[in-house]
Order: C-alpha cells, then sequence, then structure tokens
C-alpha cells in the first residue's frame, strides 16, 4: 500500500510541474546553479557507450552476449586512452548522481526538486557534459536492472539478485506492462535525440561559426531548456524504473503512467525539433562559409604558379574519396594522380549530353591514340548537375554517358563541390553548352575553351592552347577540304580529281526537287562532271530524315545518310565562328569569317541554297531562289561558260540576281564563353544586324 502511495505522489507532483510551471521562472531557478569552472568533457564518445547500454538494455532489442561485449569494447578502443581517464575522473560523479536520483525518488522525493539537486550537483559542468553525465547516471542503473532480469534464468547470481528485487514478476506481467515499457522507450529515444543535437551544436567548428551568429544564439538560448527537459525525463525514467521492483500480484496497470511518460516524450521531441531545425541553419551557415573558403581556395589556386597539376586537379575533383575517377576503358575506379603532369581537358557539361558530341569526341580522342601522335593528354568528364534529388532518370543518364566514354569521368557527380561548379559557371561561364578547359601539365588554364578547335582541327589542334589556335588560323585559307574536313572522305577524293561539286541544304522539299533537276540539267549541257550532296540543316531532325528518304527515293542527288555528319559539319562552322570572335575577327578584317558568316545565314534562312565548288578555293554560292533562276536563265550566259569556264560565268551571271532588299538570319546557340564583341555585320550588305534574343526548341 506504502509503495502505491509513493507512485501516487510522484505521479502528482510530475503531473503538477508539468501542467503548471511556468518555464522562464524554472529556468532562472536552473541557470543560477550553473557555474562551470573551465573543465573540458569530450561528451561524445561518453555518449556513445550510454546509447548503447540503453539500446541493449530495451526489453525489445536482442542481441547475443559476446557481440554486446565486442561493440563496447571497440567504442573504448576507438577512443584510446582519453576515454579510460575520462570515465575514471567521471565515475565518482556519475555513481553520486546515480544513488542521488534513486534515494530521492525512492523516498517520494518531488521531481522538479531531484533535478535541480542533479543540476547543483553538476553546476562545475558545461551542457553538454550535464545532460551526458545524468544520462549516463541513469544508464547505469536502468542497465544494472535490465541485466539482472534478463540474466536471473540462466546465471544463479542474477537469479538470487532478481529473487530478492522481485524482478521475475515482470516478466510475468510483460502483456500488462508493454504500454508502460514502450512508453519508456520512447522517451528514452527523445532523450538521446536531444542530447545528440546539443553536443553536436557543441561540435560546431568555431572557425566558420561564432556565437553572435543567429541561429548559433538562438540554439544556445534553447539548450539550457533542453538540458532541464532531458534530465527532468531522467528522473522520470528512474522513478518508473524503481516502481517496477517488488509488484508482485497486486500490479495494476495504470494508464496514468503511460501518459505521463507520453507527455514528456511529446515535451522532449518538441524541443528537439526547434534544437535540430537551429542545427540545420548552422550547418546551413556552415556550408555557405565553406562554400566562399572553398572559391576562394580556387581562385587563389589558379592564380598560383605550381610545379605540377595535382594541387589544382584535387581543388577541382579530390573529395573525401581517395577513387573519385572511373577510368574509360577498364571502368575502374582511380585516383587524381593517374593524371599528374599531363595536359588535362576538362570536358564539362549536364547530363544531357548529345550522342553525336560524344561520338565525335571520341572519334578524335581515339585516333590520337591510334595515330602518328602519340596522346600526351587525358580528358575527364566533369558532369554539372542541379543539387536536387538524384532520380533514377539521372542515374540512367549519367551512366549511359559513362558507357560511351573512353576517357576519365567523375565516378559521380555528387563527388563535384557546389564552389567548383560556381567557379566553372562564374570564370569559365559553363551554361548549358559543353567546355573544354585545357590545363597544362602544372596545372594553369592555357585554353578556357577547346571544343571549337576540337571540332575544327581534332588532334592537329595538339596541346590546344590559345596559342595553338592562333597560329592554326595563321596557316588556315577557305577551301573545300576546310569547310568539309574529313567528314565524307569521298568529296575529298573529287576534289582531287577535278570533279565540281554542289554542297547543298535547306527543308523545303519543292525547292530541292526544282534545285536538283535545274542543276543536273545544266551540269549535262555544260559537260561538267558534277556530284551533288545534301547536307541538311545545323538542328537535323525529323524533317530532315524526311527529305533524306524522299532524295533516296526519288534519286534527287548523293545526302548524308547519317545525320551525325550533318550536325558536325554544322557544329564546325558554328565552332569557327565562336574562334574567330574570341579572337577579335569580323567579317571586315577577315575572309574566313566572312565565308563562315554566309554559310550559318543560309542554313538561318526559310529558304534552300547552295555552293559550288572545283578543286580547292574556286568557290561559287547563293541563296535558294537566287542560284535556281540564274541556272533556269542558263540559256543567257552558256557562251560565258566557254570562255571563263563555268564556275566564274556562274558567279558574273548571279551578280544581276542580288538585291539590296534582304533578310539575312544569324541563329547561333548560346554563347560558349563570353565574346569580347556585342556588333555582328551582315555578310552581304556589310551593315550592324540588329540583336535579337531567339529560344527555340527542337521540336518537328
Amino acid at each position: 500500500m506504502a509503495m502505491t502511495q509513493q507512485k501516487a505522489h510522484l505521479i502528482k507532483g510530475d503531473r503538477h510541474m508539468f501542467s503548471s510551471s511556468d518555464d522562464s521562472v524554472l529556468m532562472k531557478q536552473i541557470l543560477a546553479t550553473h557555474s562551470p569552472d573551465g573543465r573540458d568533457v569530450d561528451a561524445r564518445p561518453l555518449l556513445n557507450i550510454v546509447e548503447d547500454v540503453l539500446k541493449r538494455a530495451t526489453p525489445t532489442i536482442v542481441v547475443a552476449p559476446h557481440a554486446q561485449v565486442e561493440m563496447v569494447e571497440d567504442k573504448i578502443h576507438q577512443n584510446g586512452a582519453g576515454l579510460v581517464g575520462m570515465l575514471e575522473a567521471l565515475a565518482f560523479t556519475i555513481h553520486r548522481i546515480s544513488c542521488e536520483v534513486t534515494c530521492k525518488c525512492t523516498g517520494g522525493g518531488e521531481p522538479h526538486a531531484t533535478t535541480v539537486a542533479v543540476f547543483n550537483t553538476l553546476s562545475s559542468y558545461s551542457w553538454d557534459a550535464k545532460v551526458v553525465m545524468a544520462l549516463a547516471a541513469f544508464a547505469v542503473s536502468y542497465g544494472e536492472f535490465w541485466l539482472t532480469a534478463q540474466l536471473h534464468t540462466v546465471n544463479p547470481l542474477a537469479k538470487s539478485v532478481a529473487a530478492l528485487k522481485q524482478l521475475p514478476e515482470i516478466l510475468e506481467h510483460s502483456e500488462v506492462l508493454k504500454p508502460r515499457l514502450d512508453a519508456l522507450n520512447t522517451l528514452i529515444k527523445a532523450m538521446l535525440d536531444v542530447t545528440k543535437c546539443i553536443i553536436a551544436i557543441k561540435e560546431l567548428p568555431a572557425e566558420y561559426i561564432t556565437p553572435d551568429t543567429q541561429s548559433m544564439t538562438i540554439a544556445m538560448t534553447h539548450i539550457p531548456t533542453a538540458v532541464y527537459w532531458t534530465i527532468r525525463s531522467v528522473v522520470a525514467c528512474a522513478s518508473q524504473i524503481i516502481g517496477l521492483i517488488g509488484i508482485g500480484h497486486e500490479y495494476i496497470a495504470s494508464t496514468t503512467e503511460v501518459w505521463e511518460l507520453s507527455s514528456l516524450a511529446h515535451k522532449v521531441n518538441n524541443i528537439h525539433e526547434h534544437l535540430l531545425k537551429q542545427l540545420n541553419l548552422c550547418h546551413q551557415h556552415i556550408a555557405e562559409k565553406k562554400h566562399v573558403e572553398a572559391y576562394q581556395t580556387l581562385v587563389r589556386l589558379f592564380e598560383t604558379v605550381h610545379i605540377d597539376n595535382i594541387k589544382i586537379l584535387r581543388a577541382l575533383i579530390y573529395s573525401k574519396d581517395d577513387l573519385p575517377l572511373l577510368d574509360g576503358l577498364t571502368k575502374r575506379r582511380v585516383n587524381v594522380d593517374v593524371l599528374r603532369r599531363k595536359i588535362v581537358i576538362l570536358f564539362i557539361s549536364d547530363l544531357d549530353i548529345s550522342n553525336e558530341e560524344v561520338y565525335v569526341l571520341a572519334q578524335i580522342y581515339n585516333d590520337t591514340q591510334q595515330g602518328k601522335l602519340e596522346r600526351n593528354y587525358e580528358v575527364v568528364w566533369l558532369p554539372v548537375t542541379d543539387r536536387g534529388e538524384w532520380t533514377e532518370a539521372k542515374q540512367d543518364a549519367f551512366n549511359r554517358n559513362v558507357a560511351l566514354m573512353p576517357w576519365y569521368s567523375l565516378y559521380h557527380p555528387s563527388l563535384l563541390d557546389p564552389a567548383v561548379i560556381k567557379y566553372i559557371r562564374d570564370v569559365w561561364h559553363f551554361d548549358k553548352r559543353p567546355l573544354l578547359v585545357v590545363l597544362d601539365p602544372q596545372g594553369k588554364v592555357v585554353c578556357p575553351n577547346a571544343i571549337h578547335m576540337m571540332w575544327i582541327w581534332g588532334s592537329l589542334a595538339y596541346p590546344f592552347s590559345s596559342n595553338r589556335e592562333e597560329a592554326l588560323w595563321k596557316d588556315e585559307t577557305w577551301r573545300l577540304e576546310f569547310l568539309v574536313d574529313e567528314i565524307d572522305p569521298m568529296i575529298l577524293s573529287w576534289v582531287k580529281e577535278g570533279r565540281f561539286v554542289c554542297l547543298y541544304g535547306g527543308e523545303d522539299i519543292a525547292w530541292i526537287r526544282r534545285f536538283t533537276t535545274v542543276m543536273k540539267r545544266v551540269a549535262q549541257e555544260a559537260r561538267i562532271a558534277l556530284e551533288l550532296i545534301y547536307v541538311g540543316k545545323s538542328n537535323p531532325n525529323q524533317r530532315v530524315r524526311r527529305v533524306v528518304n524522299t532524295i533516296a527515293e526519288e534519286n534527287l542527288s548523293g545526302y548524308w545518310q547519317d545525320l551525325a555528319m550533318m550536325w558536325f559539319f554544322w557544329i564546325r562552322l558554328e565552332s569557327m565562328w565562336h574562334s574567330k570572335m574570341q579572337h577579335g575577327r569580323t567579317i571586315e578584317n577577315d575572309p574566313i569569317m566572312q565565308e563562315v558568316m554566309t554559310m550559318l545565314s543560309f542554313d538561318g534562312s526559310d529558304e534552300g541554297w547552295a555552293l559550288i565548288s572545283r578543286g580547292s578555293t574556286e568557290i561559287v554560292k547563293s541563296h535558294g531562289k537566287k542560284i535556281v533562276d540564274c541556272l533556269n536563265e542558263y540559256d543567257n550566259w552558256k557562251e560565258s561558260v566557254e570562255l571563263e569556264g563555268f564556275l566564274p560565268a556562274l558567279g558574273n551571271a548571279l551578280l544581276p540576281y542580288q538585291t539590296h532588299e534582304h533578310c539575312t538570319r544569324l541563329i547561333l546557340p548560346g554563347n560558349t564563353g563570353k565574346l569580347p564583341m556585342e556588333t555582328v555585320v551582315c555578310a552581304e550588305c556589310k551593315r550592324p544586324m540588329e540583336k535579337y534574343i531567339l529560344y527555340r526548341c527542337c521540336t518537328d
């Protein structure tokens, strides 16, 4: 009867304090006990052991005894002599608290008064040390209690102790006690969660977050309250364990006891939510500071001279993972050291890369390896992705790209630090379009984007520096071999044979029929060997594929069946434009630039176009309607063919068809890097073109 009255008194007192106490008044009393003397307690390893005890003592968790011993020994071993020394220093205080709580709870002490007594005992310690030591004191009694209860059937000593405490009755009443034990376990978990949060806040790096930071200030304000209610919960849990001793057959299940524990758990969980919110804000603040620091470090590294490229590469692609790269040939993970003192080309893109881009770049990469030149450079793919959820679709896209790439790739996009992504966007101006940033063996950027020279000259652009690009342009002239390159080797053989070659494009099948018909007729009348090749549009799509099918079915001309050949033809022209613009060239001071602009304006128009050439440099070109009209009037200028030759005669015949009324459109993809010029001059009338922004989705 006395035991029942004692438990009723504990419950009544706890309910009264929990429901009616004013936290502000209460906390003034608690703060008055706080007088730390500067002693340092490493709370984390102590909490690890406490958590181990509390979890393993829980009746719902069954672990083999030898596994328990091994894991605890591992925890102590991992923390070394420091933990052993700390436990020796704290053992007496922890034991004292355990005895104090047990005695006061057994004697019917009021919960708040018992809690304050614990705070007085721990007055010299920091907040995190207070809470973890109080938990340790509870873990000792809680662990001893359940150890005896669990072993009493197999260990004679435990059986005798259990008999004295009447612990076997607990197992007999296990079903009746289940709600109470479940509530107890829920509260213990909440206490552990709050304690972990408090220690995590204490461990935040001072170099990245200061006490006057708003999130840190709020968190520190909440901690005393969190410590109070956690220790208050320790007292409540200890009371419940004491109440289980000697319950005998008089035990009657009480929903009030469960409600008290659940109410405390609700209170502590709310405190944990507030603390966790502030902790997350602190982590966000730290991440931002680290982000700025990492970005500034990257800037400084690129401004510094190095003996090799490893520091730069580790800053760009090195992470906590020692093997951040995937070898494209072996598909094995490797360290960045494989790139030491090599020219490294950073292939920067998002996950949405066209197969054509990867295919052509891979062909250039492999040709260099198999050709006369030994490949003294390596390519590394850095996939730039947003920081959103990593989905299965993204993983599939990443895997598809990696499977096509013979070079090194980042093992996973998440290994690319946000500061690196910011540098790539801000300094190297990455925005959707792929970049090839070239680093020399010392890690210095020798070309901010070599993709243009890679498309134009392939492996001949080695070592892919801006100086090499300038030198290649000095030796270049506008000729059919340069325009076609090795996209179609047959065309190059026709040039050597002296044949006339006509390249034409557009999507208007009606115009294509008219043009090919009249072109063939004129070639026959002029007795010239002519080869007609359809080269499509810069964005070969289903419409272009339908045109190719019609050309094939009606035998209108030759054509490039592989749309990748069309894509590469036009991407080379775009690359020529970008490359020339980067070097400050215009149509006024560069004849190649003028020819490139004309070709691109052909592609930007709705009508067809044609370019006719013989040999390397004898070239005539025109918009579709003009050349068809001119060819239809062949009888009027055919006499000039015998005197001047076919192409000079055609060029002169086209002059009357040139009018001042024209609309030239230059449609280019977004700039890959900043261009030094804002003004673009029309290739026909040489006047500045108006600037518009065109957004185009490749829909059919």
